[in-house]
């Protein structure tokens, strides 16, 4: 960028003419090209290498746009590529590029909790110049990534491979791509039914019943609602899905709810109702 000459900016000294607003702007040009302003120095792409078949998991950004992550179980090697590119107008001097695998938590209402709980660094290049796009190969194995990825209300749990370019005294270039891990692991005995009454001491009493005790991300909840006693008049009655999240102990942690659907199941006086 360039500075140029406005009423109501003035030099201690007096000007000498154009040629010193040009001097200026000479001395400002090389001061950002020296610290790395304006125009990037070089672009980093991270390709996280696919496998035939490989199943993606779905992330909804800030905006609520949609977008696939490649998807890792937690005992897989995260292996690919690092494609750096050199601006051709600029000189690419570095004092060394590394890489990182990185687990973070982030707390939104405790970041004293929040940091990284795996973190592996591993150096691509010493110290030097660059000049040409180049390329270079990763594989992070028989890393233990102990958690799975979670993006709540509260709370996120996220993994990404990390690149920077350490420059000195100008500001770094720093690239991060994500991806996603998941425990698959043996499904659980769901053949329990869940019965659960609640009510108004001899007014209202009313029954759920759920047919099965687990529920798989994708499965249909199926269940039933019995009113047993109704002496009071009802105007309307609502399903919720809810999805409630829990920092901290069950006793003293924080909760965050979510009401992820919902459903009118009755308007007006009841019926013996079942509800699907």
């Amino acid at each position: 960028f360039f500075f140029k000459a406005e009423d109501g900016i003035r030099d201690v000294e007096r000007s000498r003419g154009l040629g010193d607003v040009y001097k200026r702007q000479f001395i400002f040009y090389m001061i950002t090209s020296f610290f790395g302003f304006g125009s990037p120095v070089a672009d980093i792409n991270i390709l996280i290498s696919e496998i035939p078949k490989r199943k993606k998991a779905t992330k909804k950004d800030t905006n609520g746009n949609h977008y696939k992550l490649p998807l890792f179980s937690m005992s897989e090697d995260v292996k690919g590529q690092v494609i750096i590119k050199p601006n051709k107008e600029k000189k690419l001097e570095h004092q060394g590029i590394r890489i990182e695998l990185i687990g973070h938590i982030d707390i939104k209402n405790d970041k004293g909790q929040s940091g990284d709980f795996v973190s592996i660094a591993r150096e691509l290049e010493a110290p030097g110049m660059m000049l040409d796009e180049k390329t270079y190969q990763f594989v992070f194995s028989n890393i233990d990534k102990p958690y799975e990825t979670y993006y709540g209300i509260g709370v996120q749990l996220r993994y990404f491979i990390r690149v920077t370019i350490n420059r000195g005294f100008a500001s770094k270039i720093i690239k991060e791509e994500e991806f996603v891990v998941n425990n698959v692991g043996e499904e659980p005995d769901s053949q329990s039914l869940i019965k659960m009454e609640v009510g108004i001491e001899d007014c209202l009493q009313i029954e759920f019943d759920y047919n099965k005790g687990k529920y798989h991300l994708k499965d249909c909840v199926l269940g039933k609602v019995y009113f047993m006693l109704v002496k009071i008049k009802i105007k309307l009655m609502e399903l919720h899905v809810i999805r409630r999240e829990t920092i901290g102990s069950l006793t003293n942690g924080q909760s965050e709810t979510e009401t992820l659907v919902k459903y009118e199941v009755m308007s007006g006086s009841y019926t013996h109702l079942r509800a699907h």
